[in-house]
């Protein structure tokens, strides 16, 4: 009996271990780029995230890694493997622009992307890439680290981001709670990544001056922003962009004059749950504003407490 297992364990040995993933973008987390969405664990028609919140939307298979606007994009952030493997499949060549709903993508969601095959039958996917940016090639071995090409804006989607999918013998796995029960969230638990990406269930991507309230459009191209302003322009307006919205967040808006004193100070509150929003504040200048740097400050409120801030200046000529 003995030997009869000796012989069962030599010929079925045990599956290998699932893939430990490292960071699959080249940016900092909370700095030049956010978690955007995480893995719909919910069975029904509602979201869930793995920690219980609610950023995600009903059968999203992956996680978002998000730039904060286009010209970080155009700037260029490569998507690197997150793990050793054989790539499976590339595309490319699918133009990066914004989705709208009238578009037929002929089940090609993913957009330009790459599929690396691992041991065990494991995969991890990557999606949205730039236009012309793929540089592997199918086939070709890859290290955790590779160059898989640069984040984009091409097939499903309305902000620069990467979609990173894993999957175990075809089934979706949420790389932050692998172990979890299907509908369950708060579990304990380790995840795939090799180091602890913080949870962050929304906050602030960036904050600028302008002397008007900027279009929303501007916003997302990162061009809202203005580096000076004249004294005697129409308005001082301090803006705040953020992301994973909760119904009675608010957002503070605070400008400090060149000698320290308030020039303003307001909050907007956040009524419905929101991917990405905005929130505007200013004064119109009627006498001309004093010569110097004034200071902004944007603080994300939840549950009346601190819950992000940003810190921003502009000067006034």
């Amino acid at each position: 009996m003995r030997l009869l297992l000796l012989l069962v364990l030599i010929a079925s040995p045990l599956a290998a271990e699932p893939p430990r993933l490292a960071l699959p973008v080249d940016c900092t987390l909370g700095e030049t780029c956010h978690i955007q969405s995480y893995v719909d664990i919910d069975p029904t028609d509602g979201a869930l995230d793995h920690a219980c919140g609610t950023l995600s939307y009903d059968t999203h298979k992956g996680t978002d890694f998000a730039l904060p606007d286009l010209a970080a994009m155009v700037a260029g952030v490569s998507v690197l493997a997150a793990a050793p493997g054989r790539v499976r499949a590339v595309r490319d060549g699918m133009a990066d622009v914004l989705y709208t709903e009238a578009e037929d993508l002929g089940g090609q969601d993913c957009g330009n992307g790459v599929v690396i095959a691992h041991p065990d039958s494991w995969e991890t996917q990557y999606c949205h890439l730039r236009q012309g940016s793929v540089a592997v090639r199918e086939g070709q071995e890859v290290e955790a680290g590779t160059r898989l090409g640069r984040i984009g804006l091409s097939g499903r989607t309305q902000f620069p981001h990467l979609h990173l999918s894993v999957r175990h013998e075809g089934r979706v796995i949420d790389p932050f709670a692998p172990d979890a029960a299907p509908g369950q969230c708060g579990a304990p638990g380790e995840s795939l990544f090799e180091t602890t990406l913080p949870y962050r269930s929304g906050g602030l991507i960036a904050a600028g001056f302008a002397e008007a309230v900027p279009d929303y459009a501007a916003i997302k191209a990162g061009t809202a922003a203005a580096p000076a302003l004249g004294a005697k322009g129409p308005a001082l307006v301090i803006w705040g962009f953020a992301y994973g919205s909760r119904p009675g967040d608010v957002m503070r808006l605070t400008i400090t004059q060149p000698d320290g004193t308030t020039y303003l100070s307001t909050e907007a509150g956040i009524d419905r749950q929101q991917a990405q929003y905005f929130r505007a504040a200013g004064k119109r200048i009627r006498r001309g504003l004093r010569p110097g740097r004034y200071a902004g400050t944007v603080t994300l409120l939840r549950d009346g407490r601190p819950y992000d801030s940003r810190e921003t200046a502009v000067i006034v000529r």
